[in-house]
C-alpha cells in the first residue's frame, strides 16, 4: 500500500510538472502552411510542400504604422491567421505605434510571454506581478523588456515624438485580454460590479457605454 501511494505521488508530480511546461505543441514537420489561409488552427491540413515557395515565408504587412487618429495607439498583430507560415511554429509578433501620449491600456496575454523591442521613441513600460508590485520604467530606442506570461502590462509614449515597438510572443495565438473591456464590456452582472467596485448604476452604465465596443486596435 505504501509503495502504491509513493508511485501515485510520483506520477502526479511528473504529470503536473509536464502540464506546467505546456505551451504550443512542437512541430512534427519543417512547416505547415494551412490549406485554408484564414485559419489559425494548428490542426489544419497542410499544403503540399511542392506548392510552397519562398514568398510564403515573407510578410510585408507591417512596414508602415497603423492609423493613430482615433486613439493615439495602433497595434497590428502578425499571427498565423494573417501570416499562415507561422502555423505550428509557436510564435507570433506585433507592431505597436504610439502618438505622443498614446497608451496601450493594461492587458495580458493568457497564452504567451511577450518580449518588446523599442524601434523608436521613449515608452513608459511595465507590468504588475502577483504581489501587486509595479515593475516599470521608461525604455528607449534599442532597449528590450519582457512581460511574463499572464501578467498585466501596459505602455505609454512619454517622449516628444511617435514611438514604435515590436513585440514577440512564444505562441502563435497568445490571446489578448484588456482589463477594462473584459470587465465593463462583458455581461458580468451589474450587482456584482457595484459591490466589487463601489459604483452605482449610473457609473456602471457610463463605463459599459465606454468599453462595450472595443475601440482599441
Amino acid at each position: 500500500m505504501f509503495l502504491k501511494m509513493i508511485l501515485l505521488l510520483v506520477i502526479f508530480t511528473f504529470s503536473t510538472y509536464n502540464l506546467s511546461l505546456a505551451s504550443d505543441p512542437d512541430p512534427v514537420t519543417d512547416y505547415c502552411i494551412p490549406e485554408v489561409a484564414s485559419s489559425s488552427s494548428p490542426l489544419q491540413q497542410c499544403k503540399n510542400s511542392s506548392s510552397v515557395n519562398v514568398e510564403d515565408f515573407v510578410f510585408n504587412g507591417i512596414k508602415d504604422s497603423g492609423s493613430l487618429k482615433k486613439t493615439g495607439f495602433s497595434a497590428y498583430s502578425v499571427n498565423s491567421t494573417v501570416f499562415p507560415s507561422l502555423n505550428t511554429l509557436g510564435m507570433s509578433f506585433v507592431r505597436a505605434d504610439f502618438d505622443v501620449g498614446g497608451v496601450n491600456v493594461p492587458h495580458y496575454h493568457p497564452r504567451a510571454t511577450e518580449v518588446v523591442y523599442v524601434l523608436e521613441g521613449e515608452v513608459y513600460s511595465g507590468f504588475v506581478d502577483t504581489q501587486n508590485r509595479v515593475l516599470a520604467k521608461v525604455i528607449k530606442k534599442g532597449e528590450v523588456m519582457v512581460f511574463p506570461k499572464g501578467l498585466v502590462h501596459f505602455q505609454m509614449n512619454v517622449g516628444k515624438r511617435q514611438a514604435t515597438l515590436l513585440g514577440s510572443f512564444n505562441s502563435q495565438s497568445p490571446g489578448t485580454v484588456r482589463i477594462a473591456n473584459a470587465i465593463f464590456g462583458s455581461e458580468i452582472d451589474e450587482g456584482l460590479l457595484k459591490k466589487a467596485f463601489g459604483m452605482d448604476s449610473k457609473e456602471i452604465k457610463k463605463m459599459r457605454k465606454r468599453f462595450n465596443a472595443d475601440e482599441l486596435n
